[in-house]
């Protein structure tokens, strides 16, 4: 879970990034990463 939280907080730091240099393509990829890691923290909190 732990490994799971810093690759989210990794992945929404990149977003943010990629949002403020205008590249919207990256930053909608990243916004997908981030959503899968968010999913993949909630499956494994409900167990």
């Amino acid at each position: 879970m732990k490994d799971l939280t810093k690759q989210y907080e990794t992945a929404k730091q990149n977003s943010i990034e990629l949002m403020k240099m205008g590249q919207i393509s990256d930053y909608l990829n990243s916004l997908i990463e981030v959503n899968k890691y968010k999913k993949l923290m909630l499956a494994i909190s409900a167990n």
